[in-house]
């Protein structure tokens, strides 16, 4: 019998990070949302450097919890260094870590077109 975590997928939303606490309230306000969305994901925040937890530190919590396939979502509006080398590393790192794991890592959250559509209407509309 397959257990409830493992038949619930793992979400984690990677960011840079900062040592101010404020900047985390839209990271974490994401993380609600989605968890509003789709009760039956774990959703986490991963932080690069700045912050805690990072990203290998998330993901031992999901797999511990017995979650079988986690995506990573960069929440980068660009595809900046972080992005294209750093994540990367760390995802090859993961998944030497975590080899029964199905790994999914997605695109910067940025250059997807529903991200640059909201933002521009977003950006057009009158506050």
């Amino acid at each position: 019998m397959v257990s409830p975590a493992a038949a619930q997928r793992g979400i984690i939303l990677f960011a840079h990070g900062s040592r101010d606490p404020q900047w985390h309230q839209p990271m974490q306000a994401v993380a609600i949302r989605a968890r509003q969305i789709a009760p039956q994901a774990l959703v986490r925040c991963a932080y690069l450097e700045l912050s805690s937890p990072d990203l290998p530190t998330c993901a031992a919590e999901l797999v511990a919890a017995g979650v079988q396939s986690i995506t990573i979502v960069p929440m980068f509006l660009g595809v900046g260094r972080h992005a294209r080398e750093d994540l990367p590393r760390l995802l090859l790192d993961l998944q030497a870590r975590h080899p029964g794991v199905a790994w999914h890592l997605r695109g910067a959250i940025g250059e997807d077109e529903r991200v640059i559509d909201l933002l521009a209407h977003v950006a057009l509309t009158d506050a």
